[in-house]
């Protein structure tokens, strides 16, 4: 009886063994399910924000369809003396060099948005990188600066979209504050929404053609400057060296031993 319960034992965790093999071969979302079960995971994430004791901020720029109002919001920029970055979708680029050329002479950043809008997270790897090289190099053409900067459409990732972006040495963002200016909300609406959730090395997320963009826009920089933000470009605002980030998205700069 002894060595049946010894055997039987045995089979239990040979079995169990089995089970976690098979949960760490199957994906959901980008994350292996056996992570999500042993409550971990080792899915790589974007910058959402960055850990600073400074007052300092981002304001970024997704361009994806329209333009009309993009030389309106370089105008605020410069009227507030701040920074910004524009995030280009490659056929927007395509259908509008000379905003490109604007943006790029304003002196505000430019990253890439991919080059088609799609869903990255659902791609191969081969059509990520395509996708990447592609939108970098329509806006490298024009700026002749090179791209550090990528952010993925609907803020959808997974490890391949993560480990491509490192290869071309490009750092992924995403961000921690959401106007939802693409709703049509208000430019009071947006401002509440951002001071309710901004502080120090968060990034904004605005469109460039959202309705009230204009309005938005002026109001969150007054309330920003009225509490004494700094208002930068992700650029300015990231490490883009000797960095970790947390599974939150927070970027920490690691200290020296």
């Amino acid at each position: 009886m002894h060595f049946l319960v010894i055997k039987s034992r045995t089979i239990k965790i040979i079995i169990a063994m089995t089970i976690v093999c098979v949960l760490l071969s199957i994906g959901i979302n980008g994350t292996a399910s056996a992570e999500v079960y042993f409550g971990y995971t080792t899915r790589k994430v974007p910058v959402y924000s960055v850990e600073t004791t400074e007052k300092q901020v981002a304001i970024s720029f997704d361009s994806a369809w329209g333009a009309e109002k993009t030389l309106g919001i370089l105008d605020i920029l410069k009227e507030y003396d701040v920074s910004a970055t524009f995030f280009l979708v490659g056929f927007w680029v395509d259908k509008y060099p000379d905003k490109v050329q604007a943006i790029d002479e304003a002196g505000i950043e430019i990253g890439c948005h991919s080059n088609t809008h799609p869903d990255m997270a659902k791609l191969s790897r081969d059509k990520i990188k395509e996708e990447l090289e592609l939108s970098v190099g329509k806006i490298e053409k024009i700026t002749k600066k090179k791209v550090k900067f990528f952010r993925p459409p609907f803020g959808s990732y997974n490890n391949d979209l993560i480990n491509t972006c490192e290869s071309m040495d490009i750092i992924p963002i995403q961000w921690d504050v959401d106007t939802l200016d693409w709703k049509g909300l208000s430019g009071a609406e947006m401002t509440s929404r951002v001071m309710a959730k901004v502080k120090n090395g968060s990034i904004i997320l605005m469109h460039n053609n959202s309705e009230n963009i204009l309005d938005g826009l002026r109001m969150i920089l007054d309330r920003l400057t009225m509490n004494n933000y700094k208002i930068t470009s992700v650029g300015e605002l990231v490490y883009s060296s000797n960095y970790s980030i947390d599974r939150n998205g927070v970027q920490h700069l690691l200290k020296e031993n």
